[in-house]
Parts: structure tokens; sequence; C-alpha cells
């Protein structure tokens, strides 16, 4: 179906309908996205104030056959926030929608609006008593709906669950301009489909989400990180399984990380402390929240006693202080960093069976290796099964001069994570980066299921045009 660029007419509907604080200039951050991957292209950007305005614009984009793009934070890593072709869409950006309505620590919920920054929804629960545990490198800046409409995962995932989890309810606009009212807070609702996760992980392409219902947690009364030295990823899952033995499900975060990102980190950030020099090949951060009256010291020591033991690890450190901690994570934290300043030849945010993951892991070694001489710089979310499986060019040598072999390594990578029943996309999304991969990997039948969703709740195809699902 055709559609049309948002112009000066439109622009004009508009202003009748929004006061003048809703137009914003098309900076250049609404047009770009973190990696660099493309320049989006946009005719009309504009900032409503709440869900009726929202509605307003939607429904007036619906009359004109506009495009249309939801903006949060804009630090998504496939391309979902530009468009940089077709018809120049309107930009609606959640920024001023920033309200957080209600914190509830005996519900333990918060209801917020979509332009909340994460870090922001993180203080408004830590000052009721309560956490919410969705944390990603970009919580200054990432935006709640955001992390809604991409499903984002970050380090918490083994304990709390995707922002899928933490959701709710939903409060979101039809592509015609039609409110759909979900902000239920109930736990048990089973009146129907589930129109919320549908939403959840939709990438801005069947309606604009608007405010969500999120579930807070008590916060533990105990906490500790440790950062221990494994022989290899299979260790690494074997001390996952013993920690989880002694604690079960009070690890809150499992993360492997390989050498090469201390070795990033040396090479483009000298000033971060490295706990360990040199570089052992494999290392775990963990985190730990107990209940009151165990000690997380004690805790840890008698793991890692028992994980020595069995060779599972050869040196760990424990955090004795929140600052230590915080000096762990700002390793774990700055490896996107340190990629990003060296420049990758093609990047992998993958996922797989744990018990998977040490053969992928070695296969995928040695077929990139077979490639050319590139680094490999392997980290993530171990216990949740999620990998960032990254290939840098040879040490000094630019990465432009290597990616004519990038759609050749991505193919060979991912089509391993295939064949070991894994997801091409783990927690990024789809995007306009992955949507031949999805076409590729994907089975037929949801394929077609997700083209009929969408061309029942968006017939015009004004959402987000060219994300998730190619025209």
């Amino acid at each position: 179906m055709t559609l049309n660029p948002a112009d000066d007419t439109l622009a004009a509907r508009l202003r009748d309908r929004l006061d003048r604080r809703a137009f914003r200039d098309l900076a250049p951050r609404y047009l770009e996205e973190p990696r660099g991957t493309w320049v989006g292209r946009a005719g009309l950007v504009v900032a409503p104030s709440d869900v009726e305005e929202v509605s307003a614009v939607m429904a007036a984009a619906h009359a004109a056959r506009v495009p249309v793009v939801p903006y949060g934070g804009g630090t998504g890593l496939v391309g979902g926030q530009v468009v940089p072709e077709g018809p120049a869409p309107l930009i609606l950006s959640l920024e001023r929608m920033t309200a957080i309505r209600k914190v509830d620590p005996v519900e333990n919920v918060a209801v917020v609006e979509a332009g909340a920054v994460l870090e922001d929804v993180h203080r408004a629960a830590e000052a009721a008593g309560r956490l919410f545990p969705l944390s990603l490198a970009a919580k200054g800046s990432a935006r709640i709906g955001g992390n809604l409409a991409t499903n984002a995962g970050g380090v918490n995932v083994l304990r709390y669950g995707n922002a899928r989890d933490l959701c709710l309810g939903l409060e979101a606009v039809l592509p015609d301009g039609r409110i759909w009212n979900g902000l239920t807070r109930l736990r048990k609702d089973n009146t129907g489909y589930d129109l919320r996760n549908l939403l959840v992980g939709s990438e801005g392409t069947l309606a604009v989400i608007t405010a969500a219902a999120l579930k807070l947690f008590a916060r533990p009364a105990g906490q500790g990180t440790a950062l221990a030295v494994v022989p290899d990823p299979r260790a690494a899952l074997d001390l996952l399984a013993l920690a989880r033995d002694h604690v079960s499900e009070a690890i809150s975060a499992f993360e492997l990380m390989g050498g090469e990102g201390l070795r990033f980190l040396e090479e483009t950030q000298p000033e971060i402390r490295r706990p360990f020099d040199p570089a052992p090949d494999w290392m775990v951060l963990i985190d730990l929240g107990l209940p009151a009256g165990i000690d997380p010291d004690t805790v840890f020591e008698t793991i890692f006693a028992e994980a020595l033991e069995r060779g599972l690890v050869s040196d760990a450190l424990i955090a004795q202080s929140a600052a230590q901690a915080d000096a762990f994570w700002e390793v774990r934290e700055r490896v996107p960093e340190a990629n990003r300043l060296i420049g990758s030849v093609s990047s992998h945010d993958i996922s797989l069976p744990l018990s998977n993951l040490p053969e992928f892991i070695d296969r995928a070694s040695e077929t990139v290796a077979g490639m050319g001489p590139f680094r490999i710089n392997c980290f993530g979310h171990l216990g949740d099964g999620n990998l960032h499986y990254n290939v840098f060019p040879p040490k000094g040598a630019p990465a432009a001069d290597w990616r004519g072999q990038a759609g050749e390594v991505k193919r060979a990578v991912h089509d391993l994570v295939h064949e070991l029943e894994g997801s091409v996309s783990a927690e990024h999304g789809i995007g306009r980066l992955k949507t031949e991969d999805l076409e590729r990997y994907g089975d037929p039948v949801k394929l077609e299921m997700m083209r009929a969703i969408k061309a029942a709740l968006d017939p015009q195809g004004i959402m987000n045009p060219g994300a998730v699902l190619r025209g």
C-alpha cells in the first residue's frame, strides 16, 4: 500500500491539535543509531505530552497514510528507530511523557509513562524501598517504552526475566488512534488473548506504547559480587550449577567474559583498572541477592572452595565494598564501548540452550579462525544463554579493511546458532538489521502468523515500516 511523506499539510493538521511545545526540530539524534549503520529520514518530529495527544497524532497520520516511527531513547542496536528509505516518516517521540504515575510498595507495582528513563524508574523504586531489576548499560538514556517494545534483557534476566516478564499491563495507541487501556495491575487475568505480550517485543510495528504497569521486587538484604577465573565455558556452566545448588534462585547475574575483553580495555581505555593481569582466557562475574541473616562473603567462600576442589575455578575475588563491586561491574559494562572504539567486522547477539553453549563457542571459534586472523570478543549473560559473539580485525588493522567478509562471517555464525537450536536475536530485537535473518531462520508458519497480526492491527502499514517484517 502506498504511503505518503510527513509534509507541511500533516504538520498544519497537527498544529490544530497540539501545542507548539510538541513540535521538535529535525535534530541529528532523531536520525542516528548507535552503530552508525544507517542514517534515518524524517519529515516531521512531534513529542506529545499525553496519551490523548498521541491518539490525535496517530489518527491524523492514519488518515493521511503517513508512516510513523515511535521513538524512545534511540539506544536500539538493530536500526528499529530509523527509516533510511521510503517516504519521510513522522517520528513520534515519547520524550515528554516521563511521569512516574504511581509507585506502590505493597502491590510491588510502578505505573510509568513510556518516556520515563530507565535509571529514573530505578531511583523511584529505590525511594520506595523496592527494586526494578531491568538493568542495561544504556540505563541513563534508554526509555521504558523502548525497553518494552524491544523486550530488552540486560544482566538480571537470570533471576527476574526479560522486560516482558516485568510488565503487568500496558496503555497503548493503535495505528488508527484508538486507545487501548490495558494498564492492569493484576497478576492473574485470563480474559482472552494476551495483548500485552503481543505488543511487548513488537518494536513499534503494531502500536505506540504510552505507559506500563511494571513489577517491583523487595531489595535483597544481602548483596554480594565476585569475579572468578574459570578454565573454559563448560567450567563456567558447572560453576553456575554449583552456585544454584547452594543458593537456588538467589543468583541475580552470572556473566561470562572472555580475556579478549580485558585486552580490548587495555588497548582503548587503559584508565580502567583490570582485576587480573595478565588477562585470563575466561572469567565469570556473579551477583548474589540474599535474604537477611545470610552473609554473601560466606556463601561465596563456600562455593569457591568446592569449585576449587573440582577444578572449576583457579582464582576468585570477592568484592569487599560497594565501590569494589561497582569496579568489577565497570569492567563488564565498559567492554561494549571498547568494542565500539576498535570497530567490529561483525557483531552477533545470540542465544543458545545452556548445554550447547560450550560446543558453539568451540566450533564458532574454529570456523571464524578459518576465515582470517580475526579476534573474537565473546561475553554475555551466561545464565540465560545470551552471548555477544563479536568478531574484530587483527590488532592495529582498521575494521573497514575486513568488512568485505562481514556477510560471510555473520552467515557462518548464524548458521551454527540455528544448527544448535539457538536464536540469532537474543535481546536486541530484529529491527532492520535482521529482517533477512528472520526470514531465513524463522519458522514459516510463525512468519505467516506474524504477517496476519500485522495486517489485522495495521492494515495500512504505517507503523515503523521495514522493521521486523519487510514490506
